[in-house]
This record gives structure tokens, C-alpha cells and sequence, in this order.
């Protein structure tokens, strides 16, 4: 069998990979060294701007198969027949840290699962938790710079985490989660994820429902504490990583179950709280889960870069049957995470094979920009409405639309009749037990005590204790136990 010929990025062979070209044996190097200069100027540019959040990822492919029929609710093609099959794709990731963190740390995980569909890509893209810190994107900059690392220390400061919480009430459900036990997971494949948000399903007919995800790990539940993630850590940075990649390459697939959570639209506006605020959850008894099909992996990407750190995954990336909410949050992020795609991968990212659609073509007017590999022929035009056959629009909505009343301004959210920022949080902590509890407020107190303010100390300790009595009592008694050592 003959050797590849090694090249230059033009195609031209590399008679010398070893030695750099020289004025003379021991003299400078050459300018006219066209090989030493490509590989230098190369390796300087091998790395694109980590995202500012969700850096570290893992990622891997698969499918979705339907197993139940959930045509009543929405028309989505891949979601049209029992026993269909969709190629998909994920990530998973932790929040807060830079790409350099390790893995088995205490933060929120990204569940973001990238549906090939016949009728485009769709992308959801969640979280292993059904709710989260905030509920307006105007704070999501301000929350993300509280916990990454201080512009002056260059560490995550317990002082900024914590302030910024005493003076976000809504944060106390989310803070419940994080600081429990399923605030570590023991591996990507032993959480489960949520969409999080509230998402619009819309039928054949036209009517429309407010849908909640949910994927159940078929592995079971595995957290670790925070000992236990500490001492993993040490030996291993990238454990989950490690895991998720092994497992796959045994022939372990892993695989989670979705249910879905469906709300006819007409309910939603007399709810006893706003069904779209994304610090809470829909309790079961009023929407009970229903069983929509299977997710499973079972091949890892080639390419780490290439397939995980150039995936790109934006909610606004909608198909026939599926729309948005009036979730703030959910609202902000349609905006921003194509954004943020733009800004690191370049306009032109959605033509990256692991972005691009693969059970049909993406047909569209956009030309140009940095590494435009689908710019048409010379029979193609780029405008339209045009006269020579170019791609025409459908007149068919994806969604239902969204009714809309009241004047413009900054506008609080729509006040219902049981509207609080503490009672799910409470809730929750009586559904833990004994134990459970005990860990909880320890690893609340681990941090909160270390906070030099003792206004922004109140102020976290005053939320506990309104979303329950004995919750904030102990808590207290933790954290004044740490500060008297």
C-alpha cells in the first residue's frame, strides 16, 4: 500500500517536514519557507473564542424514535408516525466554567439535542434542570458575570454568586436544585434533561397547546457528593467526558425516554401562575407526563472540534408544528444564541456539516460572508421573488400565533392568582428527605458562609426561610456554625 503524500493547504507536496529552511547548515530561517510559515500561521489560528457560556461540552450522535402517537398536538413530520426515526445529535455541558474546568464540578448542565428533521433541523436546547435562576433575559449578562471569574481576583468569588442571588428572589427554586443532590451528576448519561422552557405544539387543525420536555435517563439517577466529585476530579478532569466516549465505543448507548408535559392554550392565561415563567414547573397532577419516544446514542464524533466545539444550537431553529412561547427567557435566547453562533463560528456556520440539515437542503438567498461554501451558480439568483424558479415561500406558518394586547414599555411579568418566587423552592424541599436535607443546607452554607457582606447573608438566608420556615432555620444555623470557626 503507498504512503499519502504529505501537502501544503494549496495541495503541493511537502518534500521536508523536519527541518525549517535556512540561510546555510546552522543559519536563520527563510522567509520563502511557504511550508514552516502555513504551519506556524496555522497553529496560531487553530482556536475560535470559547462560548461565553456552556464552553465545556461532550457530545455525541444518535436517534429519536417515536413510540407514541402525538399527531393530536402537533404536526412535526419527524414526530408524525409511531416508530420513526429521526438521526439526532448533542451536547452536553457544564455552565459557568471555561473550557480548561473540569468536569464533575456543582453547576446547571446544558442538554442541547439537535433533531435532523425532514423539514429542516430543530434544535432544544435545555438544561438537566426543569427550571432556572432567572426569568427575564435583561438579567442573564448581569447573572453569568456573578458567577464567572471576578475581572480582579480571576475566580469564581463567592461574594458575586451570592449577592447577586440575595438581590434575585426568583433564583431560590433553581438554588434549591443546584445545591441538592442531583447538583452533581455522576455522568452525562445518569441526568436527565428538560427543555425547560414552555414551547407551542400546533395540530393539522390549527389548534394550538403549551408543551414542557422532559427526558428521562434510562440509566437511572447518579450524583455524587461533593467529597466524592472533589477526589474525581483529581484523577480525572474530564471524567465525564471519558465516560460518555468509553460507553459509547463499548456499545453501552445510552438513552432517555421523553415525556411531554401538554397545556391546551386556552388555560394558560387563568392559570394559577404564569405557565412561562422558567423558575417554575408545571406540577404534575395538573399536567400529567405523556410518552412521546426514545433518545439513543450510539456514535461518537470523530472530530472533537470539528463535531462538539463548532456545534451550533439555536431555539429559534423551529419546523412545521413547533413554535415559541411568550417565555421572556425563552424569547431572549431566540435572539441571542444565533448571535452568538455568528460572532464565533462566522455567518456562514450553518453550512458546517454537523450544522447543516441532513434529511433535506437548506434552500435560501444568503451569499458571501467568511467561508461561504454554498454561494449557487451562475442560473441562481439572489434576490427574490425572482422569475427563474428560485426557492418561493410556502404560506404555511409553523405555529399558531400568539395573541398580543397592551401598550410597549418594560413591563413586569403578568401578575396570576398564586404567583410567588418561594413557594416551589419550599415545595421541594419538604419532597426531599431526611438526608437529603441535611446535604442541601450543608452545601448551601459551604458557600453563602464564605460571603464578607453580612447584608447579602440576610438577604440569601430571608429567601430560605420564605420558601420554608424550617429550611431557613437551618440553613442559618450552618452557616453561622462556619463563620464562628
Amino acid at each position: 500500500m503507498s504512503k499519502r503524500v504529505l501537502t501544503t493547504e494549496s495541495g503541493a507536496p511537502v518534500a521536508d517536514n523536519q527541518n525549517s529552511a535556512t540561510a546555510g547548515v546552522g543559519g536563520p530561517l527563510l522567509l520563502q519557507d511557504q511550508h514552516l510559515l502555513e504551519k506556524l500561521a496555522r497553529f496560531n489560528r487553530e482556536r475560535i473564542p470559547e462560548r461565553v457560556v456552556h464552553a465545556r461540552g461532550s457530545g455525541a450522535y444518535g436517534y429519536f424514535e417515536v413510540t407514541d402517537d402525538v399527531t393530536a398536538y402537533t404536526k412535526a413530520n419527524f414526530l408524525g408516525e409511531v416508530g420513526k426515526r429521526t438521526e439526532t445529535f448533542i451536547r452536553f455541558s457544564t455552565v459557568a466554567d471555561s473550557l480548561g474546568g473540569a468536569d464533575a464540578v456543582r453547576d446547571p448542565r446544558g442538554f442541547a439535542l439537535k433533531f435532523y428533521t425532514e423539514e429542516g433541523n430543530y434544535d432544544l436546547v435545555g438544561n438537566n434542570t426543569p427550571v432556572f435562576f432567572i426569568k427575564d433575559p435583561i438579567k442573564f449578562p448581569d447573572f453569568i458575570h456573578s458567577q464567572k471569574r471576578d475581572p480582579f481576583t480571576g475566580r469564581q468569588e463567592p461574594d458575586n454568586v451570592w449577592d447577586f442571588w440575595a438581590h434575585s428572589p426568583e433564583a431560590t427554586h433553581q438554588i434549591t436544585w443546584l445545591m441538592g443532590d442531583r447538583g452533581i451528576p455522576a455522568s452525562y448519561r445518569h441526568m436527565n434533561g428538560y427543555g425547560s422552557h414552555t414551547y407551542q405544539w400546533t395540530n393539522e387543525a390549527g389548534e394550538a397547546f403549551f408543551v414542557k420536555y422532559h427526558f428521562k435517563t434510562n440509566q437511572g439517577i447518579r450524583s455524587l457528593s461533593a467529597e466524592q466529585a472533589a477526589e474525581l476530579v483529581g484523577k480525572d478532569a474530564n471524567s465525564h467526558q471519558t465516560d460518555l466516549l468509553q460507553a459509547i465505543e463499548r456499545g453501552v448507548n445510552p438513552s432517555w425516554t421523553l415525556y411531554v408535559q401538554i397545556m391546551p392554550a386556552a388555560e394558560a392565561a387563568d392559570y394559577r401562575f404564569n405557565p412561562f415563567d422558567l423558575t417554575k414547573v408545571w406540577p404534575h397532577a395538573d399536567y400529567p407526563l405523556q410518552r412521546v419516544g426514545r433518545l439513543v446514542l450510539d456514535r461518537n464524533p470523530d472530530n472533537v472540534f470539528a463535531e462538539v466545539e463548532q456545534a451550533a444550537f439555536s431555539p429559534n431553529n423551529f419546523v412545521p408544528g413547533i413554535g415559541p412561547s411568550p417565555d421572556k427567557m425563552l424569547q431572549g435566547r431566540l435572539f441571542a444564541y444565533a448571535d452568538a453562533h455568528r460572532y464565533r463560528l462566522g455567518v456562514n456556520h450553518t453550512q458546517l456539516p454537523v450544522n447543516a440539515p441532513k434529511a433535506t437542503v437548506a434552500e435560501n438567498y444568503g451569499r458571501d460572508g467568511f467561508m461561504a461554501t454554498r454561494n449557487g451558480s451562475r442560473h441562481d439568483k439572489n434576490y427574490e421573488p425572482n422569475s427563474h424558479q428560485g426557492p418561493a415561500q410556502t404560506d404555511a406558518a409553523l405555529s399558531a400565533p400568539l395573541a398580543i394586547h397592551g401598550w410597549t414599555g418594560t413591563h413586569e411579568a403578568p401578575q396570576h392568582a398564586k404567583d410567588d418566587d418561594f413557594f416551589q423552592a419550599g415545595e421541594l424541599y419538604r419532597l426531599m428527605s431526611e438526608d437529603e436535607k441535611k446535604r442541601l443546607v450543608a452545601n448551601i452554607a459551604g458557600g453563602l458562609s464564605q460571603v464578607s457582606r453580612e447584608d447579602v447573608i440576610e438577604k440569601n438566608l430571608a429567601h430560605f426561610a420564605a420558601a420554608d420556615a424550617d429550611y431557613g432555620k437551618r440553613v442559618r444555623e450552618a452557616v453561622e456554625a462556619l463563620r464562628e470557626d
